[in-house]
């Protein structure tokens, strides 16, 4: 294990100039990243100590990836330290597996692997195995590998077993997953929502277990979720990445339920930046684009020509679920971009769910914190158009879910027709204390808390002839902070 003196050693070294002088900026970069393996540390703990094994893997892991801001997964291979702790414990996988993508017949699992290995799913269907893949994880993909699902029984619970080149996983979890059920049957379904995480909240299997409880048919969360302020250094995303999928409760909670992500700006570069920040370059936007897609199990992104970003569609029960960026593509004056704004607007019209959900990483409303980073700041016409759309054409159903703000907060949107669109916030997966979470003068607002865990939940019953949709605000005790329901009629303009 490299020593104190060792690191700040390996960090003059690093910091010379082409001219052999010693650039102070580096230095206290690098030093600020040395240091932090003590918070990431203290977070890895935050539920309780973990077992000096793990917490040694990760600082090895720690160390090696903060010498460089390009090291990646596959380079950790070349530690012996690294590998051979791993190995002598059990580790074959570094992460997951992750749920993602699911639908009638199949589902999308992620795992990222200690070292380039041969994947496959085993599904127990029908008392025999069907076996899925193999598909290689690769150093180009980051030691990742997607293994699609397919081919089954709609609304059906399978178990699964994780195979790495020919050999079972023993992963201390339950795994298995629920498909979804046809589109055009009526149910009764839940989908849990959220943001904010910031590392801290993926710790809490109190609350992992409330949203457990819940069995939804997805868990989608819109922006600050493991990544916390590393701008271009990518080898720091990687490090809060392996924070991430050494938390038990987060192990637990994605091996079951299905995620869907997009980022915001904490995940992105840091506190409110967007499309390339002073000082950085595209290859930078690409590269922080690139990390963030092979960390996550999402549906295919965006459009057939790959523009970057990380915004899509999908269809899970119930609801049509539209994720958007507006982080990559952002100008001052369009806040999504040309391409995603196109994009939405064919989205929108060609939904066919008796719900959709909106996602937005920030707020659509404007009174929390005088409309810093939300829509009205930044691209008041492109919001109003994308309001204007949805009247148009009657579009039914939808509702907004917003994050950034530390805490949760609702708004009901009044229009100049008379019709209401309902925000949703939910910023408070990770327990922070945020802005004022109530105000006099806010006359549309629905709730408002903070420094409190809590998630959201809609509750959806098409089976009426008006189908209906239960939002639930609910903390950690599966206290209900906040109900209301509303029938796709009165979603309807």
């Amino acid at each position: 294990m490299i020593h104190f003196f060792s690191m700040i050693c390996i960090v003059l070294i690093l910091s010379l100039n082409a001219n052999g002088q010693i650039n102070t900026n580096q230095i206290h970069s690098k030093m600020a990243r040395s240091l932090d393996l003590a918070g990431s540390l203290q977070l890895l703990n935050l539920a309780g100590e973990q077992p000096d094994n793990i917490q040694n893997i990760f600082t090895v892991a720690f160390h090696t990836l903060s010498v460089d801001p390009q090291i990646s997964f596959a380079d950790l291979t070349d530690n012996h330290e690294f590998v051979q702790l791993c190995k002598t414990n059990g580790i074959i996988l570094t992460g997951g597996p992750m749920l993602g993508n699911i639908t009638s017949d199949g589902v999308m699992i992620w795992v990222r692997t200690l070292y380039p290995a041969k994947v496959e799913v085993r599904v127990s269907v029908e008392n025999s195995d069907k076996i899925y893949g193999p598909v290689n994880s690769t150093k180009e993909s980051d030691l990742t590998a997607v293994v699609n699902v397919s081919d089954l029984k709609a609304g059906i619970q399978y178990p699964y077993q994780i195979f790495i080149d020919g050999q079972p996983v023993n992963l201390n979890v339950k795994t298995f997953f629920k498909t979804l059920p046809p589109n055009d049957q009526p149910v009764k379904a839940n989908i849990v929502f959220g943001s904010c995480f910031h590392r801290w909240g993926l710790s809490n299997a109190k609350f992992a277990k409330q949203i457990e409880s819940k069995k939804p048919l997805a868990f989608l969360i819109n922006g600050d979720i493991a990544v916390q302020d590393r701008n271009n250094n990518i080898a720091m995303h990687r490090a809060d990445y392996l924070l991430r999928d050494f938390q038990p409760a987060w192990k637990k909670l994605v091996a079951t339920i299905p995620v869907y992500t997009t980022w915001d700006d904490h995940d992105y570069f840091d506190n409110d930046l967007f499309n390339i920040p002073e000082g950085y370059t595209q290859k930078d936007k690409e590269a922080v684009c690139k990390i963030f897609r092979t960390s996550w199990n999402n549906p295919p992104y965006g459009i057939r020509n790959d523009h970057g970003g990380v915004f899509f569609r999908t269809r899970i029960g119930p609801a049509d679920v539209i994720m958007l960026d507006n982080r990559y593509f952002r100008e001052k004056g369009n806040f999504l971009g040309d391409i995603q704004m196109k994009w939405l607007e064919e989205q929108l019209l060609d939904c066919k769910g008796p719900f959709i959900i909106l996602s937005n990483p920030t707020m659509w409303s404007d009174d929390v914190s005088e409309g810093k980073d939300s829509w009205g700041e930044f691209d008041p016409e492109n919001r109003e158009k994308i309001f204007s759309i949805i009247e148009k054409h009657q579009i039914g159903g939808v509702l907004l879910i917003s994050g950034d703000r530390h805490g949760a907060r609702g708004f009901r949107i009044p229009r100049p027709s008379g019709f209401n669109f309902y925000e949703f916030g939910a910023a408070s997966l990770g327990g922070r204390v945020g802005p004022p979470p109530i105000r006099a003068d806010w006359h549309t607002q629905l709730y408002g808390i903070s420094g409190e865990y809590a998630f959201g939940q809609f509750s959806f019953d098409t089976t009426l002839p008006d189908p209906e949709v239960t939002f639930r605000l609910i903390d950690e005790s599966g206290t209900v902070f906040y109900e209301i329901t509303l029938s796709r009629s009165q979603l309807t303009p």
